[in-house]
């Protein structure tokens, strides 16, 4: 599903400063590929990228439109067919359990409370999450967490995934398990991450800076141009 940027911009008022906060430059991108990684230090800009994506922010002059829907205008078509992850799953399981929060996800398609139930049930269960199905999420474990919140947003069935450094809450073995279980999925996925072994398995690579696509292309240049500046003095004004 095509993803296209038009010079799309954010920026936001600065109440210390006489001009505007620009958290993205003019930004045009043609994104096609099946899996796209965004790569960045902290506070870079790669979340307002990935945000514009689904129209959880809205650009400031220009515009993102995902299969020819605008973000701006039509924001809750584009999100019925872009699925977003948070980093943090608890900002995004609102239910108390993962049997409910899925429930949640499937009421549009499944009106009928059994229906509902019988799906919920059966997406808990693909993901080998059904025998936590009525377990506080609060008493699941980091990994669980993330994978409840991944069945939610696969429950809709989004062509695209967008996602938000998955990785950077988990321990080595659930990083492993997310990885595998997202390269087994069939949508368009765009995330950020700042595990450059994750990144390298990408068709795509976009490294932010300052608000500027500083690479695009291979991953395999971009992460070692990345690499080499990591101990420049650029990189400690970047990092937060």
């Amino acid at each position: 599903m095509p993803i296209e940027f038009s010079a799309a911009t954010v920026h936001v008022p600065a109440a210390d400063a006489a001009a505007d906060l620009e958290l993205l430059a003019p930004t045009s991108l043609h994104l096609t590929e099946n899996r796209i990684a965004v790569i960045g230090a902290n506070g870079s800009g790669k979340s307002t990228l990935l945000r514009l994506v689904n129209g959880l922010v809205r650009p400031s002059a220009g515009s993102v439109t995902v299969n020819g829907l605008d973000t701006a205008k039509d924001g809750p078509a584009v999100r019925r067919s872009v699925g977003f992850m948070f980093t943090d799953p608890l900002s995004q399981l609102v239910m108390p359990t993962p049997l409910e929060d899925v429930e949640l996800s499937l009421r549009r398609q499944y009106p009928d409370r059994t229906a509902r139930r019988a799906a919920a049930e059966s997406w808990l269960a693909r993901f080998g999450l059904l025998g936590l199905a009525g377990n506080s999420v609060y008493s699941l474990s980091g990994g669980e967490r993330q994978l409840v919140a991944l069945t939610s947003v696969l429950a809709v069935r989004p062509e695209v995934l967008v996602l938000d450094e998955p990785t950077t809450l988990l321990d080595l073995a659930n990083t492993h398990r997310l990885r595998q279980l997202l390269g087994g999925l069939d949508q368009q996925i765009v995330f950020a991450t700042h595990d450059l072994d994750f990144a390298a398995g990408a068709d795509r690579l976009l490294w932010v800076d300052r608000g500027s696509i500083a690479f695009d292309g291979a991953p395999g240049p971009g992460i070692e141009r990345y690499r080499e500046l990591a101990g420049s003095e650029i990189w400690p004004r970047q990092e937060s």
